[in-house]
Order: C-alpha cells, then sequence, then structure tokens
C-alpha cells in the first residue's frame, strides 16, 4: 500500500497528542495515511502493553488511518543506529510516502529527540541505492520521501508553518480519549502522572488554540522543516485575514 502521508512516531499516542488532526484531515480528503509506532509504550507508569495496542486501534480508527504498524523498538533506550536505522527504513520503502511526519528533534522525553533524528536520518538513508533492505524476504527498492516534517510536542518550538485544524478539531480530541489508561480518568487507581493530570489535555488544548490564532484559525498544528519548503507562487501562501 503506497501512502501519501506517513506518520511516525517514539510511543504510541505521539501522533495523537500532536499531529492527528492534520493526519485526519488528509485522511478526510481522501489521501492514504498510515502511522507507525516506534515502540510499544512498555515503560509507561499506566495501563499495559496489550491495552495501549487496543487504544492505538481505536484511535487509527477515528482518525480514517489506512495502516497503524509497531515497530517494537525498545521504549526509552532505542537508538539512532543501523539496525533501527535500517528497520526504519524498510518501512519507509515498503509505504513509499510522500510526506513523512516524526518526532520534534528536541523535547522533554528524550525519546522524542532521538527519536525525530532517527526519522530523520532513515528518510535520507532510504533513498541510497547501496542500503540494502528487504519486506518480508522480498529485495527493496530505493525511496526517499518528498518532504519531512517534525510535529511541536510537549516544549514550544516556534513552527515552520501551522496547518488549520479547526474543522478536525473534535475528532482529534476524540483520538486522544481513546487512551484512557493514559490521560485523565477520575475512575483510574493508577498513579498519577505528568500526563494523567486534567491540566495536561487542557494545556494541549490551549496550545493548539494559540497555534490557531496565528494563523486566524480556530485551532492549529505547528510543524518544523528542516529545509525551507518550496512554493509555485505567493498565491500559495495566501491565507484568510486575521480578524
Amino acid at each position: 500500500m503506497k501512502l501519501h502521508i506517513l506518520a511516525i512516531a517514539a510511543h504510541p499516542d505521539d501522533i495523537e497528542l500532536s499531529c492527528s488532526g492534520t493526519l485526519t484531515k488528509h485522511a478526510l480528503a481522501g489521501q492514504p495515511v498510515g502511522i507507525v509506532d516506534l515502540t510499544q509504550g512498555e515503560l509507561g507508569t499506566r495501563g499495559s502493553v496489550a491495552l495501549r495496542y487496543k487504544e492505538a486501534e481505536l484511535a487509527a480508527e477515528i482518525m480514517g488511518v489506512k495502516v497503524r504498524m509497531n515497530a517494537r523498538m525498545a521504549d526509552g533506550f532505542f537508538r539512532n543506529d543501523e539496525d533501527n536505522q535500517k528497520q526504519l527504513i524498510s518501512y519507509i520503502r515498503h509505504f513509499k510516502p510522500e510526506i513523512v511526519l516524526g518526532n520534534t528533534l528536541s523535547d522533554r522525553h528524550p525519546d522524542h529527540g532521538r527519536g525525530g533524528r532517527l526519522i530523520s536520518d532513515a528518510c535520507f538513508l532510504s533513498g541510497l541505492i547501496k542500503i540494502e533492505t528487504e519486506w518480508d524476504g522480498v529485495a527493496q527498492e530505493p525511496w526517499r520521501p518528498k518532504r519531512v516534517y517534525h510535529y511541536v510536542q510537549d516544549r514550544h518550538i516556534e513552527p515552520s508553518f501551522i496547518v488549520d485544524i479547526s474543522s478536525t478539531y473534535e475528532k482529534k480530541l476524540a483520538a486522544i480519549r481513546c487512551y484512557k489508561s493514559q490521560f485523565h480518568d477520575p475512575l483510574s487507581s493508577e498513579p498519577d502522572t505528568y500526563i494523567s493530570s486534567e491540566k495536561f489535555l487542557n494545556l494541549i488544548i490551549y496550545r493548539d488554540a494559540l497555534m490557531g490564532k496565528r494563523i486566524g484559525a480556530e485551532y492549529g498544528e505547528g510543524f518544523v522543516s528542516e529545509n525551507v519548503p518550496g512554493i509555485d507562487s505567493l498565491d500559495d501562501l495566501l491565507l484568510p485575514e486575521i480578524p
């Protein structure tokens, strides 16, 4: 299956918190989108791996994701090394995405920044013909995505651009709330964590509202591009006037 957009994340729920509004918007436009989670989130304080798979599947259905896979790298301990790069290259060559969305390059959780660099490096290396990978025992052809964008996560990073997600915001919140084991649940008896407080989800909403305000929209998601995106003409940047 060829995908238009492949979103890659260090943990299940990274996508939902950071770029699910954008991913859902493209899915609703009829473009095939998919997700690869690098780890199973097995170090998470609350819930279990089995539960995270169920939550991720429910969230994928809400977002309209065509395929969601898990690379089963080591949560907290995966490295940006040759083995993990080649594993990720095999996913990129299999799905042949035009656009890859990946973790931020620096964040509170060390997996996010390390994952962002792993994703960026694998996307480049995937285009090199002398790197050999297989999928189900069949040799793969080189493939390099046209664009790699890093979504904003816990720490504020000045975005290169912001996507208006006002039309898909309710679906984003619904996808986030699929992770009942991770986020605020007044009935839960599990330990409190940084992300399980009611304040945490409110902060996500405030962040997205502030991103939207900057482009004259109700809600937005910010992305960083390491390379300068090209445009065909200045008309490509026309947006509604900010109220």
